[in-house]
């Protein structure tokens, strides 16, 4: 049995030394790597840069259109001609006329530009609308950052959970094994029996798979994390276990500002900014549309000789400028119903608007509400482990007087391990409220984590 604890302990020091060699990945840090690494955060900022790209010069129908054109064509004929019944000076029979590789070619080139000069000013609001959906797309990527460093800190906070949560058990594990030697001395010299030791080692075995357990949550934890960081599956580190929340009076004042801050309200502005461009743009279709056109042409014309005349080369040079203007007076009512159809589905933006805001308010209260009942209940946590640590130091030394028994002191054991667990799950739920209120304010990248 005594060999085996030894083994135990050799294996628990080794994976120790193991841990003690991780690097630290701070808050800070692991934000940072999310940002650069994870797949929907770059995904995200792939939209924003087609978006830019769509709220260009080059896309907003601003710019002149150049068109080039060339051609070639090449013939060869062989050809016979024949005089039936026609006789030549002499009074014979004409001759006939072979003609024999007659080649001939032509080549054209041209250049034509067209520019649209007016266009009812549908062109204008169809540009002022993609700026407004390079906007939108720039917030659709924060609200994927802001998803992702959420998704990242309840990762990042259950490592450091079961980190702590790992502490407490080793050390629940070196107590209850102090616990079998003083058994077995006490059993020595006669002063208990050997149900005293047996109890010990239960308390070992059971304290051993609590601390198993907790190292391969925190095993597959960090793979979670890992994920997230979009890293390599194996990488090992620690985590900042250190916790800050925010001061009540900053608090407050990022509650008040949450609606000119929120990111669903603020997208939510934008697409009625976008339905009223496109009222705009549907209104243009009754103006009409003045376009200017110019084209420059070259042509070369060469053709083979043949019975009756000789070869000749044409060449062409051809400019030709012009205007048009062009209104549609009637589309069977097209442009009617596009105009109406915008206007409704502004109106419906503007009922979302305020949708989205009684939600967001409702949201934010029920945030505030969760992240100050889980703060007290991580203060009263706080205070219960440190009731529960005095208790247990009061038994430890009852315990050892012998004024209690084995049970009694494995159950302030108990009460102090459950009290010290709780207390890291209540930190963590505190801080990860805490920072789901920040994304409902629309400050949390702007915060120290």
């Amino acid at each position: 049995m005594r060999q085996t604890f030894l083994i135990a302990t050799f294996l628990f020091a080794v994976f120790n030394g193991l841990l003690a060699q991780e690097k630290l990945l701070s808050k800070e840090d692991a934000v940072s790597l999310a940002l650069e690494n994870n797949f929907g955060i770059l995904v995200a900022k792939n939209q924003v840069a087609i978006a830019e790209n769509n709220k260009s010069i080059l896309n907003s129908g601003y710019l002149p259109t150049l068109t080039g054109t060339a051609g070639a064509t090449y013939n060869r004929d062989d050809s016979t001609i024949e005089f039936p019944g026609q006789l030549d000076d002499d009074g014979n029979p004409r001759a006939d006329v072979i003609i024999d590789k007659a080649e001939a070619q032509r080549y054209n080139t041209g250049l034509s530009v067209n520019y649209t000069l007016f266009d009812g000013l549908g062109r204008l609001y169809n540009f002022k609308r993609l700026k407004e959906q390079y906007q939108l797309s720039e917030l659709q990527a924060r609200e994927t950052i802001e998803n992702t460093v959420i998704q990242l800190f309840s990762v990042y906070f259950e490592i450091a959970r079961l980190t702590e949560n790992e502490n407490v058990f080793q050390e629940a594990l070196q107590i209850s094994r102090d616990r079998i030697k003083r058994a077995e001395y006490a059993f020595e010299y006669g002063q208990n029996t050997k149900l005293d030791i047996l109890n010990a080692q239960v308390d070992v075995t059971n304290d051993s798979i609590n601390l198993l357990n907790t190292r391969q949550q925190l095993a597959n934890t960090k793979r979670d994390l890992n994920v997230v960081l979009s890293q390599n599956l194996n990488e090992v580190y620690e985590v900042d276990t250190l916790v800050r929340f925010i001061p009540r009076l900053q608090l407050e004042g990022l509650v008040a500002e949450a609606k000119t801050n929120n990111v669903a309200i603020l997208q939510t502005e934008r697409n009625l900014t976008i339905n009223a461009y496109d009222i705009k743009v549907s209104r243009s279709g009754y103006l009409p549309t003045l376009g200017l056109a110019g084209s420059y042409g070259w042509n070369l014309n060469q053709s083979a000789a043949s019975a009756f005349f000789p070869g000749t080369n044409n060449t062409t040079n051809t400019l030709n400028l012009g205007a048009t203007l062009t209104w549609n007076l009637f589309d069977g009512g097209g442009t009617t119903v596009r105009l109406k159809n915008a206007k409704i589905a502004y109106e419906n933006q503007e009922l979302l608007l305020e949708q989205v805001g009684l939600e967001v308010d409702r949201d934010i209260q029920n945030a505030l509400a969760i992240y100050e009942n889980r703060l007290n209940i991580f203060r009263i946590q706080a205070q219960n482990v440190i009731t529960n640590q005095n208790n247990f130091d009061r038994s430890k030394e009852q315990f050892q007087l012998g004024r209690i028994t084995s049970i009694e002191f494995r159950q302030a054991q108990i009460n102090l391990l459950n009290a010290q667990t709780n207390k890291n799950l209540a930190k963590y739920d505190a801080k990860l409220a805490e920072l789901q209120l920040l994304q409902l304010t629309g400050q949390l990248l702007n915060v120290d984590f």
